[in-house]
């Protein structure tokens, strides 16, 4: 009963997504009254951000968003987004422009548009023989990027990447710093499949352990 009578599917998904990336569990659903119209969560094609997403949290809604902070933290101090750079950095050397900083805004800044990362998924689908994705080389709204984005998760899949490894377009395109562990959670996943596949030059990254993001 509760929260569970009030959401829409499109809710839960978002729900069983934050839950499993801040170890809070579904029980804590039960002592709150908090609920998150599908509204707030676009789907990645939708250009328009609404107020909702960009609102203050509270109850619930706040103290996953503080969780996955958190646990955005632990992973800089594991070193998890700089060896995102310098393997991102590597793929793409010399067709697209690199970042100098592992620092979230730097790194949200260069992926924003999701023009490297169409670059990054074509090179790794193209060293496993498959065809590469399509994507727009200029972005001049939210709507070019968050396609941008998309794409690339399509490019994902078809290397054989996990659905439940991609990240939301609004994730990164937002830029806010917990949702923005998602992406790097997503980028990493990516990172230790090439490796399975012999990619070179090698992803070296390793999440904090799990329970230390409890």
């Amino acid at each position: 009963m509760g929260l569970l009578r009030h959401v829409t599917s499109r809710s839960l998904q978002v729900i069983s997504v934050l839950l499993k990336n801040t170890g809070l569990t579904s029980s804590d659903l039960h002592f709150r009254t908090v609920c998150f119209p599908s509204s707030s969560y676009p789907s990645p094609q939708t250009s328009t951000m609404t107020e909702k997403v960009r609102a203050s949290k509270s109850g619930l809604g706040y103290e996953i968003e503080k969780k996955m902070e958190n646990n955005y933290d632990k992973e800089e101090a594991a070193g998890t987004p700089e060896a995102i750079r310098v393997w991102i950095n590597a793929i793409v050397e010399g067709i697209h422009e690199t970042a100098a900083s592992s620092h979230q805004a730097d790194l949200h800044k260069w992926l924003k548009d999701g023009i490297c990362l169409c670059k990054l998924i074509n090179k790794l689908l193209e060293s496993d023989g498959k065809g590469k994705i399509s994507y727009q080389k200029k972005v001049a709204n939210s709507f070019v990027g968050m396609a941008n984005i998309q794409a690339y998760n399509d490019g994902c899949e078809k290397y054989g990447l996990p659905k439940e490894s991609l990240f939301q377009s609004v994730d990164l395109w937002e830029g806010r710093k917990g949702p923005f562990l998602n992406v790097i959670n997503g980028l990493h996943s990516l990172g230790c499949l090439a490796n399975t596949k012999g990619k070179m030059p090698k992803y070296t990254g390793q999440l904090a352990p799990k329970a230390d993001m409890e």
